[in-house]
């Protein structure tokens, strides 16, 4: 496995090493010694599996408490994924990072725990895998307003707007969100 860095250190572009000839393909998509060998050591609890139509925006979620630590991808489709900083003593406070990742292109991103993620589906449709180091606490999630001007995210969008859950229309943007030390 090859591990690319991003404009934010902590968060790391994973790209597979993928075995290939007319019958299909095969890649390890964990690796827990591999990864560890080049800085990333996770311990994960809990495996997630979402499907998502195109133009749908999910995110920005995080846990307050029990934070989760994510390696994502997506397997079917195309999504443009991001993650922001909400850890306040951070040199990257604030500032967020966005990859396309796809079924085509096999990348994934290592999202520490501190960061708010979503992901934008911009295929007919997505499925998206992620592993997290913290199980999923519903009373400590929280939701960062995807279109924050304070964020400036530059999200690909395919229509004027995003097919959005209730939660994620009524994100708190960065100024009153519960942020990390």
């Amino acid at each position: 496995m090859k591990v690319l860095p991003s404009k934010i250190p902590d968060i790391l572009v994973i790209e597979p090493r993928v075995f290939g000839d007319e019958r299909g393909f095969f890649y390890e998509s964990w690796n827990q010694r591999a990864l560890a060998e080049q800085g990333l050591q996770a311990g994960f609890v809990q495996d997630n599996h979402s499907r998502s139509q195109q133009g749908v925006l999910r995110g920005l979620h995080y846990q307050i408490q029990q934070p989760q630590g994510k390696l994502v991808r997506a397997v079917v489709g195309s999504v443009f994924d991001v993650a922001v900083d909400l850890r306040r003593s951070s040199a990257t406070f604030g500032q967020w990072v966005g990859v396309q990742l796809s079924a085509e292109n096999k990348r994934m991103l290592w999202i520490p725990p501190g960061f708010a993620h979503g992901f934008y589906v911009m295929s007919e449709a997505a499925e998206f895998l992620y592993k997290t180091t913290d199980y999923w606490y519903p009373e400590h999630e929280r939701t960062l307003a995807w279109d924050d001007p304070a964020l400036g995210i530059d999200w690909p969008l395919l229509d004027d707007a995003p097919k959005l859950s209730g939660k994620d229309r009524e994100g708190a943007p960065l100024a009153d969100a519960e942020l990390f030390d």
